[in-house]
């Protein structure tokens, strides 16, 4: 019985490992979000150009999807792009979307996310940190998380600036 016992675990364990090894993903995401191993050009040069370029798990593909559909009222900003740049766009930021979230929930703001809001609780961060001139809002992730840009939110590399 116990030998039984012992050899299935361990074969659920094996199981578990390898399909961690084989996912779309750089890192073990364990709910981190994380930038997909592929990159995309224009997304990185439209939407980095006017802010960091989000990493498509950061949101829900229904989220990105909005966000793409409104972007001639991107926050209060007209970003309007040709359809077909909005298309590859798109194509990119809901392929490797997060998948953490019910079908209902798409938030178009990563910090109305229940993720963000679990993580940046006023238990967990000061709210005075988010009106620091070095800080600005809670949408300047490269202030705190330096490899952001990356995808790394990796708790051991937070630095809250002054």
């Amino acid at each position: 019985m116990k030998f039984t016992h012992c050899l299935t675990l361990t074969l659920l364990t094996l199981a578990s490992l390898s399909a961690n090894a084989q996912g779309k993903y750089k890192g073990e995401d364990r709910g981190r979000p994380v930038m997909p191993v592929t990159s995309n050009a224009k997304w990185v040069a439209e939407c980095g150009g006017c802010h960091m370029a989000f990493a498509p798990g950061l949101l829900p593909a229904a989220s990105w999807t909005k966000v793409m559909n409104g972007l001639d009222k991107h926050f209060d900003t007209d970003a309007s792009l040709p359809a077909q740049d909005v298309k590859e766009i798109t194509d990119y930021l809901t392929k490797y979307a997060s998948n953490r979230w019910s079908a209902n929930t798409s938030p178009l703001r990563i910090s109305e996310s229940v993720w963000f809001k679990t993580k940046h609780s006023s238990s967990e961060i000061n709210p005075a940190i988010w009106k620091r001139e070095s800080v600005k809002s809670p949408a300047n992730c490269m202030a705190c998380h330096s490899g952001a840009d990356k995808g790394d939110f990796n708790e051991r590399n937070i630095r809250i600036p002054k």
